[in-house]
């Protein structure tokens, strides 16, 4: 099968192509148009996935997709952006058909449920290695920015953290969700290959006031700092108010709950900042949780003890 073959049989499909957010031509020629409305901008960004390094290497192909295009669309996500187009580079060391198919279908079925369509991409051959690069509108001048968050801000995280860092050593060890009896392990490896992008929390957020925004991929205590070095301020956390599953609760020891929910990173949730005294009824998109302030200082400091609170989070060199 050669490399054009190969497109239209398992990209060119209704499910990704389907034009509905304004891409005029997509795959076929050697570029994309795409037409943005009046008085919005686009919002882009990029995101590789090495096998052995994001991914086990003999993990299932509709899963390694799912998870590849949930990381990218959450950095949208964290910006506020609404879902537009994305584009695929994907690096095979063959053309198995079988795991293309799976591939396509996982892929499918996010892109279906997001709302956003493959508008063209790439295809070689070498290890194997997938790039997404997302794009998002947002009104102009109105996209979530790390640099918002002011003093008094009250932090806050969607979801519930360290759960992927949880089902990580299931992953490793070759499970996936519908191999497992026991359901906690089933909901861990879940939110390890399916998290859940938070784009109506973002398009909300954007709406709402929110100051500041970004997407939990590296571990929140990693994040967070992200925001502060761009905000130039400092955080105060309440390490009590840190949301966890009880899945995660109920297989992780204690005495590591803090360190995976503040540092284990890839839950893909967001983090953002709302001024304090804007009253807020939040939606029922996911569960949403104040877990600190931002404050005049440097760095992040636990509420409770005044101490500093350290982590390097993931670092990729």
């Amino acid at each position: 099968m050669d490399e054009f073959s190969l497109i239209h049989r398992y990209f060119n499909r209704a499910e990704l192509t389907s034009n509905t957010t304004g891409v005029n031509l997509g795959i076929g020629d050697d570029c994309a148009v795409v037409a943005v409305e009046p008085g919005r901008q686009l919002v882009q960004s990029i995101d590789t996935h090495v096998s052995g390094v994001h991914f086990p290497a003999s993990a299932p192909p509709n899963l390694i997709a799912y998870r590849a295009l949930a990381a990218a669309l959450s950095d949208l996500a964290a910006m506020g952006g609404k879902p537009h187009s994305f584009y695929l580079a994907l690096t095979l060391p063959r053309a198995d058909q079988v795991w293309l198919e799976g591939f396509s279908t996982g892929l499918s079925e996010l892109a279906v449920k997001a709302g956003v369509v493959l508008a063209g991409g790439d295809t070689t051959r070498g290890p194997l290695t997938i790039s997404i690069m997302v794009q998002g509108t947002v009104p102009a001048g109105g996209a979530l920015v790390r640099s918002g968050a002011r003093i008094g801000d009250d932090i806050y995280v969607s979801g519930t953290l360290g759960d992927a860092a949880a089902g990580l050593k299931y992953a490793l060890a070759g499970q996936v969700p519908d191999s497992v009896g026991d359901d906690r392990e089933a909901w861990l490896l879940e939110r390890f290959y399916k998290p859940s992008a938070r784009l109506q929390l973002g398009q909300w957020l954007q709406q709402s006031g929110a100051t500041s925004a970004i997407d939990i991929s590296d571990g929140l205590l990693a994040d967070l700092g992200h925001i502060l070095e761009s905000s130039e301020a400092g955080a105060s956390l309440d390490l009590e108010q840190i949301p966890r599953s009880a899945a995660f609760q109920a297989v992780i020891e204690p005495e590591l709950h803090n360190h995976l929910s503040l540092s284990g990173g890839e839950d893909f949730e967001l983090c953002f900042t709302l001024p304090s005294d804007l009253e807020l009824q939040f939606p029922d998109f996911c569960q949403v949780t104040k877990v600190g302030r931002i404050i005049k200082a440097e760095g992040i400091i636990d509420q409770a003890t005044g101490e500093p609170v350290q982590s390097r989070g993931y670092r990729h060199f």
